[in-house]
């Protein structure tokens, strides 16, 4: 019995793998948040949001690009905004969530 060889995937998620870093990372950001190591969180989550932001862009998903735009603004680490409270703790959840998403959503034919 002769075996097939699997089809490669038509598609590649160049977002996927620092979509889940940044949305690991965001949610555990009210633990962290507690600690030293807050500018941590604002430098990966800054850093993941412009660089989904540029694979959104060369997928051609420009509304991923805008939403990581303001991300990356408003978790920058180097003029970091004093948010805190309820909203900011479920801000985390939700860009972490955004982040998923994007990481599952935003894909590019795969060159042969």
């Amino acid at each position: 019995m002769a075996t097939r060889a699997p089809k490669p995937a038509q598609f590649q998620r160049n977002a996927l793998a620092p979509g889940l870093l940044a949305a690991i990372v965001l949610f555990l950001a009210p633990v962290l948040f507690q600690t030293e190591w807050a500018s941590v969180v604002l430098y990966v989550a800054a850093i993941g949001a412009l660089i989904v932001a540029w694979f959104a862009l060369q997928a051609g998903q420009w509304w991923w690009t805008i939403v990581f735009a303001a991300v990356a603004v408003l978790w920058n680490p180097v003029f970091p905004f004093a948010f805190d409270g309820a909203a900011w703790t479920i801000a985390q959840f939700v860009v972490a969530v955004a982040f998923l998403a994007a990481g599952a959503l935003v894909k590019v034919p795969r060159e042969s």
